[in-house]
């Protein structure tokens, strides 16, 4: 797309927020879905590993890197619960891609909006094989900064109307009642996670303290429902009650990544689960019979990160919705990288190039 070597094409904040709204936010959504299914299905040809974590008492900056042997990408991200308190954002991220045959990046952008996006559409990818034909109604516990790209999501891939809102924080729920206002939901605000559960097919926990809680209990969850599970992503951080998971048929995307992190780290480290690429492929089954209850214990994987920035970089062409960034030193004879030094200090002395 760029062929100076030392350019490479930069996706700000101010790019990524109107490419979604050049796009329109359910159908970049939709298409960002398909390009994560599409990865899923050829799941062996990454390379896999559990992201590298930092942990603090304040919260966790992780680093997500795979290759499909053809290109490399990797996410900065962090989680910072208390950050809000001090008017900052929970998670901020960036992320890269990279040609593996000659490890020059070929794409940098900001990630915070974009792994809002990505995490959303991850969850309706699963509950799209997971959750119950036809299901219209889903809880939405913890109504932070996930959960607009949440309801989204569920409306574009799943059809889901209707909305049942809580959150300890009242002006969380009007801020997402406000903010999906003329989106066509019929919407609910509940003054409690057992009044938001009632007759709701799909169950989604996004909340962000750092700490083991129990959002959801035992009692809450009836037959047949799905859960999507988001909160819970790092050790020591759950929002089930342990018993919840001992009724549900649980889909991980990495299971050596998701026993650290996800629910499961609440239970034996060979607990059965299913990796949700094998029912995507068709490998195994996903949803069996109405009463079965399934948890996607979603704790965010590199793959699904490779996908939404390879799904950013496919609309650049079009869009024109980047910068150039002088990013990487291309000296005129690859061996000279201090003579290019030189030269720019003839030129910053001089005012004049050198040649």
């Amino acid at each position: 797309m760029i062929p100076n070597l030392n350019i490479v094409p930069f996706v700000s904040v101010d790019h990524m927020m109107k490419l979604v709204l050049n796009i329109g936010v359910e159908r970049f959504l939709t298409e960002l879905a398909f390009y994560i299914e599409d990865d899923f299905r050829r799941w062996q040809a990454f390379d896999k590993s559990p992201r590298v974590a930092s942990h603090s008492a304040e919260g966790v900056i992780e680093l997500m890197p795979t290759s499909d042997g053809e290109v490399y990408g990797f996410k900065y991200v962090n989680g910072h619960p208390k950050n809000m308190r001090e008017g900052r954002q929970t998670v901020t991220a960036f992320g890269m891609l990279a040609d593996v045959h000659n490890g020059y990046p070929v794409l940098l952008s900001e990630m915070t909006i974009l792994t809002a996006l990505r995490t959303a559409a991850m969850s309706a990818l699963a509950a799209k094989h997971l959750a119950p034909p036809g299901a219209d109604c889903m809880a939405l516990i913890g109504n932070g900064a996930q959960a607009e790209f949440q309801a989204l999501a569920f409306k574009a891939l799943l059809g889901v109307r209707k909305l049942r809102f809580f959150d300890i924080d009242r002006s969380a729920t009007e801020k997402c009642i406000r903010n999906l206002a003329g989106f066509g939901f019929d919407m609910v605000a509940c003054r409690s996670t057992e009044e938001a559960v009632e007759g709701a097919e799909i169950i989604t926990t996004v909340t962000a303290d750092k700490q083991y809680a129990t959002i959801l209990t035992d009692n809450m969850v009836g037959s047949g429902v799905h859960i999507n599970a988001v909160g819970g992503d790092c050790p020591g951080k759950t929002e089930l009650h342990r018993d919840i998971l001992l009724r549900s048929d649980i889909f991980v995307e990495y299971p050596p990544q998701t026993r650290i992190e996800g629910e499961i780290q609440q239970l034996a480290p060979d607990h059965p689960v299913t990796e949700l690429w094998q029912v995507i492929t068709g490998v195994t089954e996903g949803r069996r019979d109405p009463a079965q209850i399934t948890l996607f214990d979603s704790v965010g994987f590199a793959i699904e990160d490779f996908s939404a920035l390879r799904y950013v970089r496919d609309q650049l062409r079009s869009t024109g919705l980047y910068q150039e960034l002088d990013m990487l030193a291309d000296p005129d004879e690859p061996r000279d990288l201090f003579g290019m030094l030189l030269r720019a200090a003839v030129v910053a002395n001089t005012g004049r190039v050198a040649v």
